[in-house]
């Protein structure tokens, strides 16, 4: 298989979009995707994980991994930009799609470690770089990593973060992140079975349903109708 060439303007987020599209297509049965992933992974199954999707397409551009990959892509696109900012934006976005992909307690044990390990390491970028709102808003992240991989004491304590954040620095948040705090606290209450969860369940959809904008309101709908509760 001859390599391609990544463009001069490439960047990551359109490398994973080629990777989840290959994954569709090769659950779709696809002749071309199947061909093209079992030249990689000739044990492919029936369904493959995202990761096996990027694995394809970094061997595809000539790479060994998805690592080599995104290394490559820094060393071509930061120019000069802060690096922290990137990692903080690229491990934040690739945790969300592997949220998205169905991350649960029962997922293999790299794909946990991996978004737990990415949601940390965002935030600690984004503490370097950005604002307290991204440094809270990491703390969700972590907390919604944690619960859905089954970590509830890890989950709570990130989710306290946040909306002690919020309260510490009032000015700094949006109205949308006192409903997303309220839901992460709220969904560890229920997971954990405490006997405040039904009140804190409430006070989220509450404040879900008093967002001014509604794409945020949307948003934080959905994402309260999502599991695990």
């Amino acid at each position: 298989m001859e390599a391609r060439k990544l463009p001069g303007n490439a960047d990551l987020g359109q490398l994973r979009a080629q990777a989840k599209e290959l994954r569709r297509a090769y659950a779709g049965g696809s002749p071309v995707a199947v061909a093209r992933v079992k030249a990689v992974r000739a044990d492919a199954g029936v369904e493959i994980l995202l990761r096996d999707a990027q694995l394809v397409i970094a061997r595809e551009y000539g790479f060994d991994g998805w690592r080599d990959v995104a290394a490559a892509l820094v060393a071509q696109q930061s120019g000069g930009r802060d690096l922290h900012r990137w990692f903080g934006v690229e491990l934040n976005i690739g945790t969300w799609d592997v949220m998205d992909g169905g991350l649960s307690p029962d997922s293999p044990q790299i794909e946990r470690e991996q978004a737990l390990y990415a949601a940390y390491a965002s935030t600690y970028h984004w503490m370097q770089a950005g604002t307290v709102a991204n440094h809270g808003r990491g703390e969700y992240m972590i907390a919604s990593v944690a619960v859905a991989i089954g970590l509830l004491d890890v989950a709570a304590r990130h989710a306290a973060r946040y909306a002690e954040l919020i309260a510490q620095h009032p000015m700094a948040f949006a109205d949308w992140d006192r409903a997303f705090a309220a839901e992460g606290l709220a969904r560890v209450a229920a997971r954990s079975g405490a006997p405040d969860a039904a009140e804190l369940t409430a006070e989220a959809h509450r404040l879900a349903d008093a967002l001014a904008d509604p794409e945020d309101r949307r948003i934080c709908r959905e994402r309260l109708a999502a599991a695990p509760w």
